[in-house]
């Protein structure tokens, strides 16, 4: 890879547990440089996540809602840059991810809601947005687009996984010779969604116990998996079939477990997640010697010891090697924009099966937006 120069970005991410935004700042040429300098998370409120919920599924942006979400991302900016002691003339690009609300590769669509054009004139900042559609069009599954990102982080004891437990849960397998400046980083990556994360967890506790997540899976290691109902979500073809592939966060329902009670349906939607996770060890090339686990679920310990115990290996959250799995999503889109910028490949056949390395991501500049 050429030399590029070092640049200052800003990560923005909304993920699929549709909690909050995460915000970063970072320093980093796109290739093998890269240096934290700050983040923060702002939940969303209530009733704004309530409208981002009831949206999912929908495959046409939503005005209102797309105008709300973009407002809420550029209060958050400013709030980074106050923390960091920073003007927005000193960043050069901001990474806005925005929301998915539709995910449908096979028909070659996706949706994130959110305005690239508005958050730049706003800020008065460059921005880069629309980060799937490319790889989408040109054939690929458009996630996870987070594994050169894996790459970059990821410590010398190889191969290894990185596993996001976010709403929907997906890896990267990262061989000992990945490395994102190097042309053929896709040579030594693996990646795909293994299936449910958070979301039916969370959908499950919201609905029958009142709190927004199961904490540290608490609920869950006090129920009983029910066997039948394992059984019968695992029966899902997606799990069988081999990568490239990615999901929506819509396509499990909690049907199986309707009759359990709320810690023995807590305990097997998290048994589904973990199984699901291990299953695909199968498509892997060779097996990790660690799982490096980040988003929200690798604070759930219930699901880590129980996938630790299955795979046989060290399942730790992101932190024991350093690593803020809080803004890990956001720091890699500040990553990507500015890989976006230099015209490098944000994706690969061996990441999301696009058939050729795809640049993505569509630019907005305060003085045309």
């Amino acid at each position: 890879m050429g030399s590029v120069d070092q640049k200052v970005a800003i990560g923005l991410m909304s993920g699929t547990s549709i909690d909050g935004i995460d915000a970063a700042l970072i320093r980093t040429d796109g290739g093998s440089n890269f240096s934290a300098i700050a983040a923060i998370s702002i939940p969303y409120r209530p009733d704004f996540r309530a409208s981002l919920r009831n949206a999912l599924g929908q495959a046409r942006p939503i005005p209102e809602l797309t105008a709300e979400l973009t407002s809420l991302h550029a209060d958050v900016v400013v709030n980074l840059l106050g923390l960091a002691d920073m003007s927005a003339k000193e960043v050069d690009v901001i990474g806005f991810h925005g929301h998915t609300i539709f995910h449908d590769p096979a028909n070659r669509s996706t949706v994130q809601i959110g305005d690239g054009d508005t958050l730049a004139r706003e800020l008065g900042i460059n921005v880069i947005y629309d980060f799937r559609s490319a790889d989408v069009a040109a054939g690929g599954q458009g996630a996870p687009l987070v594994p050169l990102f894996h790459a970059l982080l990821a410590p010398n004891e190889r191969p290894l996984c990185f596993l996001n437990i976010g709403g929907v849960a997906n890896l990267t397998w990262i061989g000992p010779d990945a490395d994102p400046a190097r042309s053929d980083v896709f040579a030594h990556l693996l990646a795909f969604d293994t299936g449910p994360g958070n979301a039916l967890i969370d959908d499950w506790v919201q609905r029958h116990a009142s709190v927004l997540f199961d904490d540290d899976g608490a609920l869950a290691a006090s129920g009983t998996v029910d066997d039948a109902a394992l059984a019968e979500l695992l029966l899902n073809s997606y799990f069988e079939t081999p990568p490239p592939k990615s999901l929506d966060r819509m396509d499990f329902v909690l049907d199986a477990v309707s009759e359990l009670s709320s810690a023995d349906g807590a305990a097997t939607l998290s048994m589904f997640t973990v199984e699901a996770i291990r299953r695909a060890l199968r498509f892997l090339p060779s097996p990790p010697a660690q799982w490096l686990v980040t988003g929200g679920g690798r604070k759930n310990g219930f699901m880590l010891r129980e996938l630790e115990a299955l795979v046989g290996v060290p399942v730790r959250p992101t932190e024991v090697v350093g690593i803020d799995g809080d803004a890990l999503e956001a720091q890699a889109f500040a990553y990507l924009a500015v890989r976006s910028l230099a015209g490098l490949p944000l994706s690969g056949p061996t990441t999301t099966g696009v058939p050729s390395p795809q640049i993505g991501g569509r630019l907005s500049s305060p003085r045309t937006a």
